[in-house]
């Protein structure tokens, strides 16, 4: 005997996630997280960071930046005499951006998707 679902009566249409995620499209990619340095600001490794690059970052941003040639994801911490990029990790340092450095910032990520039981590690250790 099969039952019917009660969300069947609230069903109208397939949700699209390009739809609610993305709205610059020729802009926005997709990049799957590695590492631990976000785990506090819930992105655990494996989650999909969703980033525009049309955006302008802004103080308190999450980005994705290239530093010295690598990909990282750090909050932009920034004001008219430095810029750093800030873990949401105790066990990693800031990193300060200083003159010589290879530094560019990629984009700016509007949204993350992550599986809960990644960041399980992170509550119950």
């Amino acid at each position: 005997m099969a039952f019917p679902s009660p969300a069947a009566d609230y069903m109208e249409e397939r949700i699209s996630l390009d739809q609610w995620l993305i709205q610059h499209p020729l802009s926005t990619f997709f990049f799957k997280c590695e590492g631990d340095s976000m785990v506090n600001a819930f992105i655990p490794p494996k989650a999909i960071l969703v980033v525009d690059r049309s955006l302008t970052a802004q103080n308190g941003d999450i980005v994705v930046a290239v530093l010295n040639g690598e990909f990282t994801v750090r909050y932009l911490r920034k004001n008219d005499r430095r810029c750093s990029l800030v873990p949401a990790n105790n066990k990693l340092k800031e990193l300060e951006i200083t003159e010589g450095m290879d530094f560019m910032l990629w984009g700016v990520v509007i949204s993350v998707i992550s599986n809960p039981k990644d960041l399980k590690h992170v509550c119950f250790g």
